[in-house]
């Protein structure tokens, strides 16, 4: 189950939503934290997850609070501790347990499909590089000197295309350092936390994707929401908590509005509506929900709605890069071939 942790590393949306959804699974049947912990230990078969549910249970066993024995591991985010602290004291830990599972499964189904978003075009850019440069430093070579024995030469695009050729087999160690140069920056977007953050930045406001980041930002809030009040937080604390986890300064300066909505006096789904963070639609259905005592299912439910856009929206973005780039590979190519190719078969006509 947890077979990818490190120590004093946070664990992984995957691992998170993992631990809380058998973790909330015996809660709900009953079974008390302790006797819960001894009972994923048995279950655990990696060695680094043993060594953690091993080092909860110790803590659970000195009669420290669940929420404590979590925080002692150091690899569970603040949040998580916040959020179980708030549900173990309202006796509510078994429902926070599953919120945090259906929160983190959401979150790690957006960081999966940004990911897939991600790797198509970089690999799709790094196959064009390598088909155009074995074309121009390999096959254009060969071209040439057929060009030669025919009595002729290269001229215009194609000579042009041959002294790159020539250039990039003279400097193959600056092509190849470029090539290794990009294959770490994708490595630092992907695989470091700085690096995602970075990246997280970036696509935030570049134009063909602030759209797609504003759903996420969406989804995140309406979860992270949900997950508040499930737990027992008041709507000004839940703001205040989730503003820190949707990851995009535009929402973070909704939320800041929406508060001051709210001192002043206004309802929550009025504070949404006059910071345009939901649709009216949604913002309905929020009045809704604190009317039926039921916003945080509400809640859910619109995040379920963002989540399902989000996922259209990446594969709206795959399923126009893809053909996009193969189609400028296709261009490319063309290009290069048709260089050589048309005068070669103007030589062939002359002389035959």
């Amino acid at each position: 189950m947890l077979g990818k942790m490190k120590d004093q590393k946070l664990l992984s949306n995957e691992e998170i939503a993992s631990f809380c959804s058998q973790a909330a699974m015996l809660f709900q049947a009953g079974i008390p934290p302790v006797e819960s912990m001894g009972i994923m230990l048995s279950d655990t078969k990696s060695a680094s997850g043993k060594a953690l549910i091993n080092s909860i249970l110790e803590v659970c066993r000195t009669g420290e609070p669940f929420w404590k024995a979590l925080e002692s591991t150091g690899v569970f985010p603040d949040y998580v501790i916040h959020m179980l602290t708030l549900g173990e004291e309202s006796g509510n830990l078994d429902v926070c347990m599953s919120s945090l599972a259906n929160y983190y499964e959401k979150e790690d189904n957006i960081a999966s499909g940004i990911k897939s978003a991600i790797t198509y075009p970089f690999i799709m850019i790094a196959m064009m590089a390598v088909i155009i440069f074995v074309l121009i430093s390999k096959v254009m070579p060969i071209f040439n000197q057929v060009f030669i024995e025919l009595g002729s030469e290269m001229n215009g695009f194609s000579a042009s295309l041959l002294k790159l050729g020539s250039n990039l087999n003279r400097y193959s160690v600056v092509f190849l350092a470029l090539v290794a140069l990009l294959i770490l920056v994708y490595l630092f977007a992907t695989k470091t936390q700085s690096g995602k953050r970075m990246t997280t930045r970036f696509f935030n406001v570049f134009p063909l994707t602030k759209r797609f980041y504003e759903s996420v930002a969406c989804e995140r809030f309406a979860s992270g929401m949900a997950l508040t009040m499930s737990s027992g937080m008041d709507t000004f604390s839940g703001l205040d908590m989730v503003s820190g986890l949707v990851g995009n300064k535009a929402m973070q300066e909704k939320i800041a509005r929406c508060k001051e909505a709210l001192e002043k006096g206004d309802s929550f789904s009025e504070a949404l509506s006059s910071t345009e963070i939901f649709s009216n639609l949604h913002c309905q259905m929020v009045a809704v929900g604190f009317k039926s005592g039921n916003i945080d299912t509400v809640l859910s439910k619109i995040a379920d709605s963002y989540e399902k856009e989000t996922d259209r929206r990446i594969q709206s973005i795959i399923s126009i890069l893809e053909p996009t780039l193969v189609i400028i590979l296709s261009v490319i190519v063309g290009m290069i071939l048709l260089s050589v190719i048309l005068p070669l078969m103007g030589i062939m006509t002359s002389i035959g």
